[in-house]
């Protein structure tokens, strides 16, 4: 396992952007698929999108297909979602995870959780 950090939520005016990071606490991670997932007030958390290891390849969720895009820094133990245009339908608490597996077992293999942080869209 490794420990995740996520920053660079807050709040944002309807279409603004926001990038949100995901530091790990290992050099290990770099072999960890990661992937970010949100969940909005009484709703269940939903995958936004994943990026493999090396950061060769990524896919996202089709409803957002678009306006996120998730990179990765594996010098920096760093994950990345930009998040263009906001919609106040993006207001969740957004997570940041990391995974043994990738393709349709991605979501099975997470083996570590951040703490999550919040961004509302909102005027």
């Amino acid at each position: 396992q490794v420990q995740l950090v996520e920053s660079g939520g807050g709040l944002v005016q309807p279409g603004g952007s926001l990038r949100l990071s995901c530091v790990a606490s290992r050099r290990t991670f770099s072999t960890y698929a990661a992937g970010w997932f949100r969940q909005a007030p009484g709703k269940e958390r939903e995958f936004v999108a994943a990026i493999t290891w090396s950061g060769g390849n990524t896919y996202y969720a089709d409803s957002l297909k678009g306006r996120f895009t998730i990179s990765r820094h594996n010098a920096k133990n760093t994950v990345y979602l930009q998040i263009q245009n906001l919609k106040p339908e993006d207001t969740a608490v957004y997570y940041c995870a990391a995974s043994t597996a990738w393709g349709t077992n991605f979501a099975a293999g997470i083996d570590s959780w951040g703490q999550g942080t919040q961004v509302t869209v909102s005027s």
